[in-house]
């Protein structure tokens, strides 16, 4: 009995500290969204993109919390049901809220300069290069389930809390390339970007195909469990990525491009008529 209540106050400490996390990212963003409102009530702040900070930290909630949590302790398929929460969906929304340029908007002008200087930085341009975005998101999921590393992850509170980490902050990066409405002063065009996008789409395709198969995996758990797994990370993952396609599309904005073509041009065809 005192072992079963040691376990039962540890589940409820662990559920209970990543329900206070994200009610206090949630209040944050709040706050931080009524100050650009009162700063600048002319330009005020979206509500869409706090209705979709406010969708990233409930789908976090749904994946970290009972049942959905309880489910992937003992099952595989519901660990890849968390998987694709913490690591694509929740990604997606909170990336599309802006949280970067919320900052801007409400930091003490310093402040603000600093985190510019941050983005500008070297090694910000090679963190947020889609090569290395699509290798930390996409590629270690090869490592997770073709090596012991999974198994590994089940078996150490710590190692599965890191793993949760890496999905949510790799899943933020990529989308963050690929389609994030903040400042980015390395991203490619579009172009390039539906490239990686693609490779990843391909990648992430195959991975959930050779899990399926039982090809070089390395996952302890029931066969059923395994292949219902996969199909949730091949169905998934093509929801998650269609939509990251469709916020690329939504996000982009050649006009600005074409605008900045005509102003530059226009002095010169007035020179040259004058």
């Amino acid at each position: 009995m005192p072992a079963h209540g040691h376990t039962a106050g540890s589940s409820l400490l662990g559920w209970l500290l990543p329900a206070l996390a994200l009610l206090a990212a949630a209040g944050t963003y709040l706050l931080l969204a009524r100050r650009a409102r009162r700063r600048n009530p002319a330009q005020g702040w979206s509500r869409w993109r706090t209705t979709g900070f406010l969708t990233g930290t409930a789908l976090l909630g749904v994946a970290l919390l009972p049942p959905v949590a309880s489910f992937a302790h003992e099952d595989f398929r519901g660990h890849m049901a968390q998987h694709m929460l913490i690591g694509m969906y929740a990604p997606l929304a909170l990336v599309l809220a802006a949280p970067v340029t919320l900052l801007l908007r409400t930091l003490p002008a310093a402040r603000g300069r600093q985190l510019t200087a941050v983005l500008h930085s070297p090694p910000a341009r090679v963190i947020a290069h889609p090569a290395l975005a699509l290798a930390l998101s996409t590629g270690s999921l090869a490592v997770l389930y073709f090596t012991p590393l999974y198994n590994a992850t089940a078996d150490s509170p710590a190692a599965h809390w890191m793993l949760h980490a890496h999905f949510l902050l790799s899943g933020c990066l990529f989308a963050y390339v690929i389609a994030g409405p903040d400042p980015a002063p390395a991203r490619p065009g579009v172009r390039a970007r539906l490239v990686y996008l693609g490779i990843a789409i391909a990648a992430h395709a195959v991975i959930s195909q050779l899990v399926y198969g039982g090809f070089w995996v390395d996952i302890h758990a029931p066969i059923h469990q395994v292949r219902g797994g996969a199909e949730i990370m091949y169905y998934g993952g093509d929801i998650a990525e269609l939509l990251l396609a469709a916020a690329l599309v939504a996000t982009w904005r050649p006009e600005h491009r074409r605008a900045a073509h005509r102003e530059a041009v226009a002095p010169r065809e007035a020179t040259a008529h004058g």
